[in-house]
């Protein structure tokens, strides 16, 4: 069976603001986000009370793929920390002279410009400031806001971490310059072993996850049990409003991605694994969560079937 790529709209904030930056140089949004290694895994982050889901590698997070995507598309920027919310203010508004700002995470849920913001709730999102005019921020959300405006300190409350899982407050960066000018295609070569590290767990911050988090199938396992006994209605909003919708799509992307350069085993996986995510939409928000669960214990083993076959293909590949 063949596979069709996805173009359409989705939470696909960190890449849509990757591309807005990198401007008429950047690799499509598909490439940016295989460059992340987004895709290859799946994790039960066990924090107390509320552990969270995502169809993303065990102990990753997009902060942590930053460098590495850049580096494998051929880019360097600068990243500023403030130290407090003076302090990010004012190298926010000079960075901005030069050119857009990549700002993140901030809290979604503050975003007053956006319908549904009534306050925190513990999702991180990407955005792009392109200036600072009488105490008002302009950016592109690439939630579906373009030259979105807030209130200057509207917005330095959103760009606080304090509900979020990860991250540091008043984290930006700026200056981005291109080093290589590269295909996609060899992005996309030069992303597989990050890739790969991440789908055999190898790869950073696997160790600072919390106690009683889990990878893969065991993942899809520990969701599967927590339906059975009753899917908390928080855990299923988060589900259905995100974490399948931007699993399905990464996937499709990767999928997509590793067909361009001859992988054509682990595209098909990929693909299996982007059909099994996207098909929970409906049974996970109608509440038939007898398909759900039986949709998870299918795609559970396919991520180890991908990490088989990724790895032969990439000996394979650097024989050739």
């Amino acid at each position: 069976m063949g596979f069709t790529s996805y173009v359409g709209s989705g939470p696909y904030c960190y890449a849509n603001s990757f591309a807005t930056v990198l401007g008429a140089e950047a690799p499509s949004t598909a490439v940016i986000e295989f460059a992340t290694s987004s895709a290859f895994g799946m994790e039960i982050i066990n924090v107390p009370k509320s552990p969270l889901i995502f169809f993303d590698p065990y102990g990753w997070d997009p902060l942590r793929s930053f460098e590495d995507a850049l580096e494998a598309m051929g880019w360097r920027c600068t990243e500023i920390i403030g130290k407090d919310e003076q302090d990010a203010l004012s190298s926010l508004q000079a960075a901005v002279q030069n050119g857009p700002v990549f700002v993140g995470p901030v809290e979604m849920g503050l975003l007053k410009h956006q319908p549904n913001a009534r306050g925190p709730i513990g999702a991180d999102h990407y955005v792009v400031i392109l200036g600072i005019n009488n105490d008002i921020v302009e950016m592109h959300d690439p939630h579906g806001y373009p030259y979105a405006t807030l209130p200057v300190q509207e917005f330095m409350a959103a760009w606080k971490t304090d509900s979020l899982g990860y991250g540091k407050s008043y984290t930006m960066r700026t200056d981005f310059k291109q080093t290589e000018a590269l295909t996609e295609e060899e992005v996309i070569r030069r992303s597989v072993p990050n890739a790969l590290k991440h789908i055999t767990l190898q790869a950073a911050g696997v160790d600072e996850m919390p106690p009683g988090s889990t990878a893969n199938e065991a993942a899809t396992k520990w969701l599967c049990n927590r339906i059975e006994v009753g899917l908390p209605t928080e855990m299923r909003a988060h589900l259905v409003y995100f974490a399948v919708q931007v699993g399905a799509r990464r996937s499709i992307d990767a999928a997509s991605c590793l067909s361009r350069v001859g992988f054509a085993e682990s595209a098909t996986i990929m693909d299996r694994i982007a059909r099994a995510i996207g098909a929970l939409q409906y049974p996970l928000t109608q509440k038939h969560d007898e398909a759900a669960v039986a949709i998870l214990q299918r795609l559970g083993p396919m991520y180890d079937e991908l990490r088989s076959v990724l790895e032969a293909e990439v000996k394979k590949n650097a024989t050739v």
